[in-house]
């Protein structure tokens, strides 16, 4: 099951997930919604299950990259603490339906702005931890390339010596086991 919020987003990814071996006829459903609110248990109720044993999540990383004009996106949050905030709802509303020592996947970057590195993956692990989970491992996933620099570092480099930002070269998976809370 995932939970997009941008219908454009979910559209475009519907293709890609059909396009995947399924040698197993894994049932895949896409939520067009707000992670927030959403009634996942309703969902989860036309399935053979109650609860589930993993959620996966990848926010934006705050206002880096806008997706949306909605209020409900992430990535329009005023200030970091607001984005941290709708962060932990989304927490709150999954939580309630990962089973007890399951485990949360949180795929997440920092964020440079105003000449200040802003630790926010380190922001949404706090609200992960106080919520009854603990941590079980973080991996930094070091990347040279990505799709969105395509193979211009020299023109990245520049444009963020001149602009005064941080190009990122990473970004944390962090591993949490939901606690009996």
């Amino acid at each position: 099951m995932g939970i997009e919020l941008n219908a454009a987003v979910a559209q475009k990814t519907k293709p890609a997930i059909e396009m995947q071996s399924n040698p197993h006829s894994v049932k895949t459903e896409l939520i067009t919604g707000d992670a927030r609110t959403i009634d996942i248990a309703s969902h989860l109720k036309l399935q053979p299950q109650k609860s589930v044993q993993f959620v996966l999540m990848h926010p934006p990383y705050h206002d880096i990259i806008k997706f949306s004009d909605s209020q409900d996106d992430l990535s329009n949050a005023k200030d970091v603490a607001l984005f941290v905030k709708m962060f932990g709802q989304t927490i709150d509303n999954c939580r309630q339906v990962l089973d007890r020592g399951r485990y949360l996947g949180l795929v997440i970057g920092d964020k440079y702005s105003q000449g200040e590195w802003i630790p926010l993956g380190f922001c949404c692990m706090q609200e992960v931890l106080k919520r009854g989970f603990t941590l079980k491992s973080i991996i930094v996933k070091n990347f040279e390339e990505t799709r969105g620099k395509h193979n211009q570092q020299e023109l990245w480099r520049y444009r963020a010596l001149v602009g005064v930002f941080y190009v990122f070269k990473h970004e944390y998976i962090m591993l949490f086991k939901k606690g009996v809370k």
